[in-house]
């Protein structure tokens, strides 16, 4: 059955062991970084940092407070990355969970193409190989029916997964609940990814891509008649 996420922000500390455990497990090299006036390190995604724990500081009813978001692929349920890519095999969704996969073949993706079908810009690109990359579900370990490394490491609750019709249920019961004190509160984009996020406060407060964008750009007629081709493409391939 699909699989999917609930990520509870208020119970986000920002102790960034998701962000370690990912790299950890995937054996990716660390970020060369520096003090730039945030607890937060790296400052964004990149083809080696595929979770990344922003920092914010808010003011929200006249409060200041500090508010975390860990950003990874949203894994969507209808993946317009996948669905825009020219090559077949460059990016496929896994049949029994839902992951969106990237694989060596996206080195022959225009890479613009892909970042810009994306409505949380999560994709990013290998300046080497030209090979794109972002989160994977941890698909060997759910095969393996292991969590996520991400998810295993996390101390207070705040990530969590499972059964996507689990882990929707999930959210929803704990956003009534949240709403009692924070009537604000709201999911993300809960139909349309496998990674919902409960957010206390506007999302984007949060980060500028933490929901999908109503004023997103649709697909270009290049990449409509790229999708459009694909089956044929796959039929003589």
């Amino acid at each position: 059955m699909a699989k999917g996420f609930f990520i509870d922000l208020t119970k986000c500390t920002a102790c960034r062991g998701c962000q370690v455990a990912c790299k950890q497990w995937k054996k990716l090299p660390g970020e060369k970084t520096q003090n730039w006036g945030s607890h937060q390190n790296p400052k964004d995604l990149s083809y080696i940092t595929l979770k990344v724990v922003h920092f914010q500081e808010v003011v929200v009813d006249n409060k200041l407070d500090y508010i975390f978001f860990p950003e990874q692929c949203r894994h969507c349920v209808s993946a317009p990355c996948a669905m825009q890519a020219a090559k077949p095999g460059a990016i496929i969704q896994d049949e029994a969970t839902g992951a969106v996969i990237y694989t060596e073949k996206t080195a022959e993706l225009k890479f613009q193409d892909v970042a810009d079908s994306c409505p949380y810009k999560i994709p990013r690109m290998d300046a080497k190989t030209k090979r794109i990359s972002k989160c994977d579900m941890c698909l060997d370990r759910v095969q393996n029916n292991k969590l996520p490394a991400c998810v295993l490491t996390c101390p207070t609750g705040a990530m969590n997964f499972g059964e996507l019709e689990a882990m929707s249920a999930m959210a929803k019961k704990r956003l009534e609940e949240v709403k009692k004190t924070t009537p604000k509160a709201v999911l993300g984009d809960p139909d349309d990814v496998r990674v919902i996020y409960l957010f206390p406060v506007d999302p984007k407060l949060y980060h500028q891509n933490a929901v999908a964008s109503l004023e997103a750009p649709l697909m270009t007629r290049k990449q409509l008649l790229a999708k459009a081709a694909t089956p044929l493409r796959r039929l003589f391939s």
